[in-house]
């Protein structure tokens, strides 16, 4: 039995932080009924067609589902959400600002209903203060966040290469829902979760925040090097890039040694901390190059082993999709969807988890209606 067996969530849902949150979910053995609008659905649906003709976004997003094509503008679309919601555990939504409190689906309405309903809204700003109404895509938030500020190079800012802020909130979201699950259990009460894009980038920026705390200046752009410790970052070698980290001094001096074969270098006053190694990085980068550009990539790399310097491959998405540890770990395998069977990974720390197919648009509507007991109604209408 998976753990979320026997949980229902409804979910108005979507692009990416709410369908990541109720696709984990899933993942646990949740029913998630994905409700969609007529003929379009998801506009996630439509962002490309890189996964044999469907979107990668929603590929990724919304297996183990079941989608359901509602007008919720029709009195019978309502009725049908209506009597979903009076039966599940949880309600999830991201839609525009106001739209579900226009439709009377706030905390209070619905927990009359249903006392013991979790509902958990996902929002740029939050569902109250001066930013309320704001609308907010996964780049809108990486700026307001202060993200793109400490992100590239000193010339250029630069987003994540994924949607870090609508990932963000649909973790905490899904988090969040599961504490509350876990607290209707003692108390028998549902909850009101109002989950913020900004307020989970804003958490998420902890570091560089308390970095400029007091007014202080704040990490520099520094790419794909660590804005605060040296030497951490990608380093150029005779056949390729590594990257490596330097944690503290034991490791500078292994490194020195072994990895350099300069031991004189550990205790050269100008490297001798990591605050002196960061402020003093053009030097000491150009003597690792010096070192780096004479050897092979693989004698570098068994140099930081022997070392035991962190290192890693510079991946793109074909070592990814290749890379040996997750085939030996078992961690691929092959889900359905509306065109034919693609791998996906397993969630992280599961072993078992739920991977059914991914729904093709209004995939178990007739269905869901028979069981509602309004297939008859809908034919009519």
């Amino acid at each position: 039995m998976r753990p979320l067996e026997g949980i229902t969530v409804v979910s108005l849902e979507h692009a990416i932080a709410a369908p990541f949150a109720t696709r984990q979910l899933a993942d646990l053995g949740a029913r998630v009924i994905k409700i969609e609008r007529p003929e379009v659905g998801d506009f996630a649906r439509s962002y490309d067609e890189r996964v044999e003709g469907l979107s990668s976004h929603f590929v990724w997003t919304n297996r183990s589902k079941e989608s359901l094509d509602l007008d919720l503008k029709s009195e019978i679309g309502r009725e049908a959400l209506s009597r979903l919601i009076a039966k599940a555990d949880v309600l999830v939504q991201n839609l525009a600002p106001g739209a579900t409190a226009r439709m009377g689906l706030d905390y209070e309405s619905l927990s009359a209903i249903n006392p013991g309903i979790i509902l958990c809204e996902i929002s740029g700003y939050g569902q109250d203060g001066p930013h309320r109404d704001r609308k907010a895509y996964d780049l809108l938030i990486q700026s307001e966040s202060g993200f793109l500020s400490v992100t590239g190079t000193s010339e250029e800012m630069a987003k994540a290469g994924c949607s870090i802020a609508d990932i963000a909130a649909g973790m905490y979201a899904y988090t969040n829902i599961l504490a509350a699950l876990i607290e209707r259990n003692q108390t028998g009460k549902g909850k009101h979760i109002d989950v913020s894009m900004l307020e989970a980038m804003a958490e998420w920026m902890g570091f560089p925040l308390y970095y400029a705390f007091q007014g202080a200046s704040q990490p520099p752009r520094v790419g794909a090097s660590h804005a605060t410790i040296f030497p951490y970052g990608p380093f150029a070698t005779a056949g390729g890039e590594v990257m490596l980290g330097i944690q503290n001094e034991r490791e500078w001096q292994s490194f020195c040694t072994t990895v350099l074969h300069l031991p004189e270098l550990a205790r050269d006053a100008r490297f001798v901390t990591n605050s002196l190694r960061s402020a003093n990085r053009a030097e000491l980068g150009a003597l690792i190059a010096r070192v780096f550009s004479q050897l092979p990539r693989q004698t570098v790399v068994d140099r930081l082993d022997e070392a035991r310097i962190a290192n890693a491959n510079v991946n793109d998405m074909a070592g990814l999709w290749n890379h040996p540890q997750l085939a030996a770990r078992n961690r691929w395998v092959d889900v359905e969807t509306p065109a034919g069977r693609v791998p996906a990974l397993l969630p992280p720390g599961q072993k078992e988890a739920r991977m059914d197919p991914i729904p093709a648009l209004g995939a178990h509507t007739q269905a869901i209606l028979r069981e509602l007991g309004l297939e008859d109604a809908f034919r009519a209408a």
